[in-house]
C-alpha cells in the first residue's frame, strides 16, 4: 500500500471512529419507556385483532364524531377540501396503486386512526371514537352496512376488498408479536 492509501485508509477510520463516539453520546435525558407505557400510548391492533381495546361503534355513530372531529380536513362524506384529498378509497373497483388504498386489514384502519387522528391532536380518540369512525370511513367505502357495530370481535372478521391480492409485509410475521415499522427483514 503506498502511504498516500494508507493516509486515506487512516482519515476514513478516524472519521468512521469520531461519527460512532458522536452517535453513542447519551444526554442524560429521559429513559426507555417500558413495554406497558408503550401499549397504553401505542395499542397494537394486528390483522387478528390480538391488541384491540374493548369499545364498539357503528358508522351511524361515526358520522357524528366525524363531523365534530374529522371534517375540518377531510371535508364532507371525505371527499377533501382544498387542502385536504379526502379520505383515501379503500376498496374502489379500480384502486390508485397506492400503498394507502390497497390496505388488507379492517384492523390496520381502525389502528390508524387511533393512532394518528385527528390530525391536530393524534391519539385522542376513545376506543368507542375509533371504532365508529372506523366504521363510518368502511361504510363510505362500501366495506360495512351503516348500522353495523364493530368492535373488538367484529372489526377483524371485516373482509377488505384487495386482502387477497396483498403480499404480506413480513413472511415470518406471527400474531401477537410486536414489530416497530420498518424492523423487519426485507426493509430497504
Amino acid at each position: 500500500m503506498r502511504s498516500r492509501e494508507r493516509l486515506i485508509v487512516a482519515l476514513i477510520a478516524i472519521v468512521a471512529c469520531v461519527s460512532a463516539a458522536a452517535h453513542a453520546q447519551t444526554f442524560g435525558f429521559g429513559r426507555t419507556p417500558t413495554e406497558a407505557e408503550l401499549e397504553a400510548v401505542f395499542p397494537s391492533a394486528a390483522p387478528d385483532g390480538s391488541g384491540l381495546p374493548a369499545g364498539h361503534g357503528s358508522a351511524k355513530e361515526g358520522a357524528a364524531v366525524y363531523t365534530q372531529k374529522c371534517l375540518a380536513c377531510h371535508g364532507p362524506n371525505g371527499t377533501g377540501t382544498p387542502l385536504h384529498r379526502g379520505l383515501v378509497p379503500l376498496g374502489n373497483a379500480k384502486p390508485v396503486k397506492l400503498e394507502e388504498s390497497l390496505v388488507p386489514y379492517a384492523t390496520t384502519v381502525w389502528d390508524f386512526i387511533n393512532r394518528a387522528m385527528p390530525w391536530t391532536q393524534p391519539g385522542t380518540l376513545t376506543p368507542d371514537e375509533a371504532y365508529a369512525v372506523t366504521a363510518y370511513v368502511l361504510y363510505l367505502n362500501k366495506i360495512v352496512g351503516e348500522a353495523d357495530v364493530l368492535d373488538q370481535m367484529t372489526l377483524p372478521k371485516v373482509r377488505m376488498p384487495h386482502r387477497d391480492n396483498m403480499l404480506p409485509v413480513s413472511p415470518d410475521w406471527k400474531p401477537g408479536e410486536r414489530r416497530l415499522l420498518g424492523n423487519y427483514p426485507g426493509r430497504r
